[in-house]
Parts: structure tokens; sequence; C-alpha cells
């Protein structure tokens, strides 16, 4: 699948980015066994690059103290995904600084060969994103700040404005992030409220970390979490379709992002919230089994009033 020289690259960007790597576990990385990894190592010292060997049944490999080598050593393969996933983040409008990304961007290019340049230059001029709808705009630094509080198991002090437009502030354990449908959420333990609790991020005003850790609960999951908590979220509206299939075709039908499936003795039900019913209704219409909606009564006649705007068009005459 990869190419021996596509490996040994790929080794020694790991050996580069941490500070000491087992056999074990460069085998497991590279999808090789150790052989092929003492292979690879031994190639590595060959070409000049001082790599260590630590013996023993726990032995490591780590590069010499204060050896770095030139960065963006990028395959083809990478620098294609890399400059995809800078121009797919500027576009979405993801939570970073546009002078970032551009920068980012402007420096891969700078140390690129002529032919991956404009294999690059190319995926900016040809792709184009729709996003509907737009992303909430929320500060650059706040899904930084949050993932480290995630990653150290920190507290953070969050001050909040509600959906009324009041504002708290309190003691908050983040167990995670979670961006669905245009929205960057939030979950964990609120020490205001001594319980679990989900925030959207574009309405935190405020957000500082703090000294004091947190164990987060061992079986928590974050996006189960969310997706249930924004289901009751003031603001949306509860959706819920009788779906005239088996449970199995269901879930094929409606990934986990979208909303739960359960299966009646009436049939499947398909429940969810929505702040926009719009593009609900324009799934609703593209499945092929009978379908029922219960509520909301909007969203029923949405529906209806799309199915008579398509039999117009379709009898327009020519």
């Amino acid at each position: 699948m990869y190419s021996p020289t596509t490996r040994l690259l790929t080794a020694l960007e790991l050996l580069q980015s941490y500070p000491q790597m087992s056999g074990a576990e460069l085998a497991r990385r590279l999808e090789v066994d150790r052989r092929t990894v003492r292979r690879y190592i031994v190639m590595l010292q060959d070409m000049g690059i001082p790599v260590e060997a630590e013996r023993g049944p726990y032995g490591a490999y780590q590069l010499q103290r204060g050896h770095r080598l030139p960065p963006l050593l990028l395959t083809d393969a990478e620098a294609v995904a890399l400059a995809l996933g800078l121009i797919a983040i500027r576009e979405f409008r993801f939570p970073v600084e546009v002078a970032a990304v551009e920068g980012a961007l402007a420096k891969t290019e700078r140390v690129l060969p002529e032919r991956l340049l404009r294999q690059v230059r190319g995926l900016q001029e040809a792709i184009r994103f729709y996003v509907s709808p737009p992303p909430a705009l929320l500060q650059p630094d706040f899904v930084a700040i949050l993932s480290s509080a995630v990653q150290q198991r920190r507290q953070v002090l969050l001050r909040y404005r509600s959906w009324s437009n009041d504002e708290s502030e309190r003691a908050f354990d983040p167990y995670g992030i979670v961006f669905n449908e245009g929205y960057w959420y939030t979950a964990g333990y609120c020490h205001l409220r001594r319980d679990l609790r989900t925030f959207r991020m574009d309405r935190i005003v405020a957000l500082e970390p703090l000294d004091e850790t947190y164990e987060r609960p061992a079986e928590f999951d974050v996006l189960e979490h969310v997706l249930n908590s924004i289901s009751v979220m003031p603001g949306s509206q509860q959706i819920e379709v009788l779906m005239h299939t088996t449970l199995e075709q269901a879930q094929q039908v409606v990934p986990l992002v979208m909303g739960t499936v359960e299966k009646t003795k009436a049939g499947v039900i398909f429940r969810r919230s929505a702040t926009q019913l719009e593009w609900i209704a324009h799934f609703l219409l593209t499945v092929d089994f009978p379908v029922v909606v219960r509520q909301p009564a909007e969203l029923r006649e949405m529906i209806r009033q799309i199915g008579l705007k398509a039999l117009r068009i379709a009898d327009e005459e020519v």
C-alpha cells in the first residue's frame, strides 16, 4: 500500500515529533514488523541522520539531542493533504485567524518544488466550498484554550451569554468539543449548576484557564451527549418523523450526527431538533421509503409548499 520510501520518511517524521519511540510503536505506526523498523533505522543512519538506539527488551529509538532537520520534508500526498486541509479551514471559517491560515499556506508554497506548487495552486483555484448554514463566529482562541484544557484536564472559568441574553459565570470541566451544523459546542461538568452541561461556543463571552484539575468520567461520550443536549435546547424545534422501513435501512439513511432512530411497533421513529427546517424538508423528500411527519406542523407545511412548487414547475409549458 505504501512504498518503502514513504515509510522511511514517515519514520523520520515520527522520530522528529517524539522524544523517544519504541520499536514496537514504530512498527505499529508504519504497519511493518520490527525487523523492517531496524532496517529503516540503519538506512537513516547511513544517510547521516543521528538516530540513537537503546537496546534491550524495552529498547527505543531517538534522534540525537539537539538535532533537527529542515521542516516540511513532505511526500506528494502529504503536501496535497496539508494544502487541502488549510484551504478547507479557511473556507469553512473555522475559528483560526485568517492571517495564520494564509501564512501557513504561503510558507508551504515557498518550500514546495515547482511541480507540487502547481498542484497546490490548482487546488485553490479549482475547489469551491458551499457551507449551509454558515458557521457561527467565535473567538479564534477559544477552541485552542478549550482543547488544551481538555487535554490537560484543567478547569476553565467560563462566562456565558444564554439565548435570553443573560450572562453568568462558572468554573467548568471541559470534556470535549463538537462541531455540528455550523455551531461549536463544548460539554462537561458545570460547577455552577452542579451537573453536566452543553454550551454553544459562540455564546461564550470570556474564557480563562484555571489551575484546578479534574477527572473525566471514563465512559463519557462527548458527541452523544452534545447531540442529545441540543435536541432540547431553547430556540430549536423538535422533529419527529415516522419512517415505514426497517431499522437497518433507516440507520443507513440517517447518520448519528443527524439524529436518532428508534424501532417501534408503528415503524421507525426519527427524532432530532433543528433551528432551520428547510434542509430537513429537502432531506425527507430524498428518502426512498414512506415517511409521516408527526411534528412540527411547520415542517409538514414546508414539505407541502415544496411539493406544490415542484408541480407548478413540472406543469409549465415549454
